[in-house]
């Protein structure tokens, strides 16, 4: 669900957006153009069977691996109900793990993850916990309670009903953390910290912050803090899809490395995407995706939709093209490649589950992240603005910050037939995209053929073009 607009978006710089923008431009371990495969652990198997998807994340020219939570479950075997934050999952321990401890099974991964140009990133809840958590038992003053004394479980109102009192998601088996200003506050938040740091001294170089927007920015800010003075090389990314923008807002002072858009949702024609990114650019780069472990999987809603057979596949990499040309950071779920449709849950998924892959589209992945790491304006969160155009195909126009130069994404959106955009001046979009040069990716199979001299779209097409702005150019 995208995330809902405020009355007045917010055009300053956050105190700490410059800041993270230049560890963007200026780190050289992480590179900007920040690309996301989330190896989803119930999925995926034991530890010992994740090793083997390293070799392919990294031919798709992606560059981290986002794990989901890995601790020990509570009583309802969801992995985002965490019962023990220092112990392993039982499920991804195998018999190859034998004799190792919890801490040196993930140190190892991430080691090999590191050999092969990969960052690991995995989540940090710490907005609720399973109602059996070891320190809701040993500090049940941490914990939000009702006047019986009983755990509050946290809940989220209907996105497009907020008003709805009866459309109320409730989750029974967590436990709301209490971060109410109180003297028990600062032990809550110390258990946070040194939890952050033990995981970052395994070797894990980010955290997906799961419901960022439920915690305080300055609670976020504190753990941040206190993280980047030990290990100055983690970063964060703030889980905040689904929230109001207000509530994005709020999260500006706490220095997050990255946000989520919700770029997914968007219809082509609307203008509240581009006033979300343009909202969130001045707090935090963003994180696109065409589908994540928390939606329905692309593939099979485009099916319910009637597409099929190559049409499916020609839609499944303009998805990924446009979420890895919308902003600075772009991120799929495993198996969106294969075209897996059976979505991922949090309690039932099993490696039993995986899918015969429909098609493959790795080697076109892989492409459309080499061209996102090949131009500086698509790992950047400069301006972007919309391009008119007489045909009524889409162009998105982004820029550096300095100007200096250019991408443009043009959209032609489903139904609206295949167009060739005029080129001598007539069509301002047109104009544009002959200026630049076409950097979009040909696909594996060679069905994205390149007519010189020639702008035309097909049907739901998508292309990208590049330029340099000229001097004394406006």
């Amino acid at each position: 669900m995208k995330n809902r607009p405020h009355s007045g978006n917010s055009r300053g710089t956050s105190p700490g957006g410059a800041d993270n923008e230049k560890r963007l431009m200026t780190d050289g371990r992480f590179p900007r153009h920040t690309r996301i495969y989330n190896l989803f652990p119930l999925l995926a198997g034991n530890v010992a069977a994740w090793y083997g998807h390293l070799p392919r994340i990294a031919a798709m020219q992606f560059d981290w691996v986002f794990v989901n939570p890995i601790q020990y479950p509570g009583f309802s075997g969801s992995i985002y109900a965490i019962k023990d934050h220092y112990r392993l999952n039982p499920l991804f321990r195998g018999a190859e793990e034998e004799g190792r401890s919890d801490d040196q099974v993930i140190a190892d991964f991430v080691a090999e993850a590191d050999r092969h140009g990969l960052a690991v990133m995995i989540d940090l809840v710490i907005n609720h916990t399973s109602k059996d958590a070891v320190i809701a038992q040993q500090h049940p003053e941490w914990f939000e309670r009702n006047e019986r004394g009983e755990l509050v479980s946290p809940f989220a109102v209907d996105p497009v009903e907020p008003q709805n009192p009866d459309k109320v998601t409730v989750w029974g088996d967590l436990a709301s953390v209490d971060y109410r200003p109180r003297p028990e506050r600062e032990a809550l938040i110390r258990y946070w910290k040194d939890l952050v740091l033990h995981l970052a001294k395994l070797g894990i170089r980010g955290f997906r912050c799961d419901a960022a927007y439920k915690v305080p920015a300055e609670v976020w800010a504190d753990i941040i803090r206190a993280t980047r003075e030990v290990h100055s090389e983690v970063w964060f990314f703030a889980e905040n899809v689904g929230s109001f923008f207000e509530e994005v807002e709020a999260l500006r002072p706490a220095g997050f490395d990255f946000l989520y858009n919700s770029a997914k949702w968007w219809d082509f024609r609307s203008p509240w995407l581009l006033e979300q990114y343009e909202t969130f650019r001045h707090i935090a780069p963003s994180v696109a995706f065409p589908e994540s472990h928390d939606t329905p999987r692309l593939a099979a809603e485009a099916a319910a939709a009637g597409i099929s057979g190559s049409a499916l596949v020609r839609e499944m990499r303009r998805r990924y093209l446009f979420a890895a040309a919308f902003s600075t950071g772009v991120m799929i779920p495993i198996g969106f490649e294969y075209g897996f449709r059976r979505p991922l849950h949090v309690v039932d998924t099993r490696p039993d589950q995986w899918e015969e892959p429909a098609f493959d589209i790795s080697a076109d992945i892989a492409a459309v992240n080499a061209m996102k790491a090949a131009c500086p304006p698509l790992g950047e969160e400069g301006p972007q603005r919309a391009v008119a155009s007489m045909t009524g195909v889409v162009g998105l126009l982004r820029e550096l910050r300095d100007r200096s130069q250019w991408a443009l994404t043009v959209v032609n959106p489903p139904g609206n037939g295949a167009w060739t955009l005029e080129t001598d001046g007539s069509d301002p979009l047109g104009a544009l995209a002959a200026a630049g040069r076409d950097v979009t990716p040909a696909w594996a199979d060679g069905s994205a053929p390149r007519s010189a001299g020639v702008i035309a779209l097909d049907e739901g097409e998508i292309r990208i073009y590049a330029g340099e702005r000229q001097a004394g150019t406006p």
